[in-house]
């Protein structure tokens, strides 16, 4: 799933900005982990000015999507745009630019 999701960002021309694989990472450690892979995309022409209207925006992009294996069954989570709207009080014209991942996410659940 995490090859698919990559491929409908590049393709709509999002920037991956790092796939981050944590099983492989606590692999390194000694440890086990189920599949746990967390994808950082976005876009900086949408970011940048909501950064700008709310610095601490900062802290929830770029946009992430976590990936992982639960007992056989694939799980995705991200935090929405509206929750990001409403933690840093953004402007709705500002939080549009956010709403990308919606339709990313529901094409890659999609049967």
């Amino acid at each position: 799933m995490t090859a698919r999701f990559r491929q409908m960002l590049e393709a709509k021309g999002v920037m991956v900005f790092a796939v981050i694989d944590q099983a492989d990472a606590a692999r390194t450690a000694g440890l086990d982990l189920r599949d746990t892979v967390l994808v950082i995309f976005g876009n900086p022409a949408a970011g940048t000015p909501v950064m700008a209207a709310a610095p601490l925006a900062a802290l929830d992009l770029p946009l992430k999507l976590l990936i992982w294996d639960d007992a056989g069954t694939t799980r995705l989570a991200y935090y929405s745009p509206e929750s990001i709207a409403e933690r840093h009080r953004l402007h709705p014209e500002t939080a549009a630019a956010l709403t990308v991942i919606h339709p990313l996410t529901d094409a890659l659940t999609a049967p």
